[in-house]
């Protein structure tokens, strides 16, 4: 793998803090129906499923996924509708119920700070927050291009009366700010009944199958190279996908391809992932704590992170992410995105390989934690 050495220039424009959250409040069909006017839009990461022109991306480079969240008061709702590509909702804090269904009726889950669910495809979901004004719903969708939403046949009857329309190429037209409906692009127009009879249902059991509560983390303190040096003793807890671990025995909570891997590392203040590159993009979610990350092995990089906080690596640059400061409960916690359904294979840095051989443990040729001793005889033996 090539070098690639990051500027300041690019760490900056890769750099999300929460304080650089935008909202959009009429990013979506429902802007207008009461219960939903009130809800504020972000896309960090790939416009995700937006259909509003205007709407503020503060990555647009493609990363395989999209990145963003929904903030919403309570009591405010964010209507039934389903998607095509994977959308998994990360609980930033608050308490949500989520529904789903044609009429929301299949069942319910109320989701608590922490949370990871993963929503099937092609069935109607939505959402509305029983919790704080200050609830955010941190999203994950599958693939660049999502191909949009389908919204459930009430809701675009409803955003109808007040002058909405959604067209095919996914973009919304408001009559009232005095937008014209086009007459070459087709409208959205309610889902057929027959279409919907053949959508997949799903019990309570079956989508409580497809979350993870911060009670369902299998933590791993042995996941990777670098826990075996001190620095880098983490704690890596796989959710979807086997990611990055290199544990032969640590399996995913959900198995299901999404596009991208999602995996929890916890670390006391002090301890790290230590430096090391790959081939897949990777965004970097803090989620509590205070954490430090230096690109290209050079602590003049060196920048902090918080709470709301994420961060882009450029593929292929070295990176390091150390917790500077534990969080309010204890360790700090980073949700780790990677690109692509495969494995994640880390090149450790050499003082990285070094380090963790004085330890007696090396990577196999499978990609997975060994013991140096073992492998040595292996190799003189052959």
């Amino acid at each position: 793998m090539n070098d690639v050495i990051v500027d300041a220039a690019e760490i900056g424009r890769r750099t999300i803090r929460k304080s650089d959250w935008v909202a959009c409040n009429a990013a979506f069909i429902d802007c207008r129906t009461p219960g939903s006017d009130k809800k504020e839009n972000y896309s960090f990461i790939g416009v995700g499923v937006s259909q509003n022109s205007s709407q503020y991306i503060n990555l647009t480079e493609k990363h395989g996924f999209n990145t963003g969240a929904a903030g919403m008061p309570n009591g405010i709702s964010n209507n039934l509708h389903l998607h095509f590509t994977a959308e998994v909702f990360v609980n930033l804090g608050g308490e949500f119920r989520l529904r789903w269904g044609v009429d929301g009726k299949q069942g319910e889950y109320i989701s608590h700070d922490g949370d990871i669910i993963s929503i099937p495809t092609w069935i109607f979901r939505g959402f509305t927050n029983e919790g704080p004004d200050d609830g955010v719903l941190y999203t994950v969708l599958g693939r660049d291009d999502t191909g949009g939403i389908i919204w459930g046949p009430s809701v675009l009857r409803e955003a109808e009366s007040y002058g909405l329309h959604l067209t095919a190429d996914n973009q919304l037209i408001d009559t009232v700010a005095g937008d014209v409906l086009p007459e070459d692009v087709p409208l959205i127009t309610p889902m057929k009944q027959h279409y919907i009879d053949e959508l997949t249902s799903y019990s309570v059991e079956e989508m409580r199958s497809r979350v993870v509560q911060p009670g369902d983390r299998r933590y791993d303190s042995h996941a990777l190279l670098c826990t075996a040096v001190d620095g880098g003793r983490v704690d890596l807890a796989l959710v979807i996908g086997y990611g990055m671990t290199q544990n032969r025995r640590q399996v995913p909570s959900i198995h299901e391809p999404h596009s991208f891997n999602l995996a929890w590392v916890r670390a006391e203040a002090g301890q790290g992932v230590l430096r090391y590159r790959q081939q897949q993009t990777q965004a970097l979610l803090i989620k509590s704590g205070q954490w430090e990350v230096v690109l290209n092995g050079d602590p003049a990089t060196a920048l902090r992170f918080g709470p709301g906080d994420s961060f882009s690596v450029p593929v292929g640059a070295w990176r390091s992410f150390t917790c500077v400061e534990n969080g309010e409960s204890g360790a700090g916690e980073v949700l780790v995105i990677n690109g692509g359904d495969d494995r994640v294979y880390p090149e450790w840095a050499p003082e990285v390989v070094e380090a963790a051989a004085a330890a007696d443990a090396t990577i196999d040729p499978n990609g997975y934690l060994a013991p140096l001793g073992v492998m040595v005889t292996a190799t003189e033996d052959d």
